[in-house]
């Protein structure tokens, strides 16, 4: 039987119009984050095993929503963009393969490691076309020779943002945040008083935000920047998840009334370094040893700046001593 998501179950109304296909199994572990000397009681929300088959994490929590409307919109082929060693459209070009679903990613160039020439290998190997228009600038020119090149027929590409962050690729981190509240309800973890989080896209922390609030759970959202190419303060993630709200409205969710704000979600950039993918020096690198001992993976592009962030914050009394909670996004490896 398929699983059926917290947002079909609290509201039964929007199911018909916002079609949902399961590509995981949650809901995703809880456990307390020792040996790293926090502060504060700082808990791990692992969803870097949200998947299947080993290709998991936070992105196939929004194609979850994204798949079905491609699907339903007789797609043959999904054009998307994003790094060279994109997690998002690995994640896209694996499971859209398994419904018979193309895919297409422009490549923007950043710093290269073995992690990213790795990934490079998985998407070569994952049957989506790759283009290098290595720039944003050449990027935004090609898109319409882009567009062209994959229209089949009448039929043009499915165009889907970088990370999925569409209001509607957002509703699988209002999933995730209802189904946290569950988890604290039965009492597998308190009520945080936040929840830190890589943003690259901006879909993870405003999705959190709404599904929180959504819950009834005070807690606030850190979203540690970790891309420089886009605007992701806390305004613009307020803003996502206000339409991601009324996405839901106009599917016909009765909604409680709630309104995100800038105070919900705090942007921090100071982990970011020089920019997307660029590592952030020894002191990361020292961190991922420290929290591989901990019995945690991460990647230095996202999941260690965000680590780095909680830890530096914490030490400096940012938390005030309430539970805070880590969301490993770290997919596809």
């Amino acid at each position: 039987m398929t699983r059926r998501p917290h947002l079909h179950r609290a509201w039964p109304a929007a199911a018909d119009a916002l079609p949902y296909l399961a590509l995981g199994d949650g809901p995703t572990p809880v456990r307390p984050l020792d040996g790293l000397g926090f502060r504060s009681p700082v808990w791990l929300k692992d969803d870097s095993g949200y998947g299947r088959g080993g290709w998991g994490g936070n992105k196939v929590r929004k194609l979850e929503w994204l798949l079905p409307q491609a699907r339903r919109r007789g797609a043959r082929t999904i054009l998307s963009v994003g790094g060279l060693g994109t997690n998002w459209g690995l994640a896209a070009a694996l499971y859209a393969r398994e419904q018979g679903i193309d895919v297409a990613l422009a490549l923007i160039d950043h710093p290269v490691d073995d992690h990213v020439r790795a990934q490079l290998r998985r998407l070569r190997d994952s049957g989506a076309t790759l283009h290098f228009p290595r720039t944003k600038r050449r990027l935004i020119l090609s898109l319409p020779w882009l567009v062209a090149r994959h229209t089949h027929g009448l039929t043009p590409p499915h165009l889907l943002p970088a990370g999925g962050s569409s209001p509607l690729g957002t509703l699988g981190y209002v999933e995730c945040g209802l189904e946290l509240a569950d988890q604290v309800a039965r009492g597998l973890l308190p009520e945080p008083g936040w929840i830190v989080t890589a943003v690259g896209s901006g879909g993870t922390a405003a999705g959190l935000a709404l599904g929180l609030r959504l819950a009834g759970l005070r807690t606030r959202v850190m979203g540690v920047v970790v891309n420089d190419t886009i605007r992701l303060d806390g305004a613009a993630l307020a803003a996502l998840a206000g339409r991601t709200r009324t996405l839901l409205r106009s599917r016909g969710a009765d909604l409680p009334p709630v309104r995100i704000g800038p105070g919900d979600i705090a942007s921090e950039r100071g982990w970011l370094g020089p920019g997307y993918a660029h590592p952030t020096g020894p002191g990361a690198r020292a961190l991922q040893r420290a929290a591989s001992e901990a019995g945690l993976e991460l990647e230095t592009t996202y999941t260690a700046k965000a680590l780095a962030a909680l830890t530096d914050l914490d030490a400096a009394g940012r938390f005030g001593g309430e539970p805070v909670v880590f969301l490993n996004t770290f997919g596809p490896r």
